[in-house]
């Protein structure tokens, strides 16, 4: 498990999904797929910092 550390630059809601984006320096962006219920909880925005934590089997989304 690698946790990322960067700053929301993007977050494009569907109708039950968005798309995080993270930009974790150097020109790297990592996309979570999250639910729109989970984007509410965390109270994320564009702009605010946040983490990627990147598993074998997906990317979750959190904050502090």
């Amino acid at each position: 498990m690698d946790v990322l550390d960067g700053t929301i630059t993007e977050i494009v809601k569907g109708a039950t999904t968005s798309h995080v984006r993270i930009d974790i320096g150097g020109g790297a962006i990592v996309t979570a797929s999250i639910t729109n219920e989970t984007v509410a909880d965390l109270q994320l925005e564009t702009g605010k910092q946040a983490y990627a934590v990147v598993t074998a089997s997906g990317v979750m989304v959190g904050i502090d």
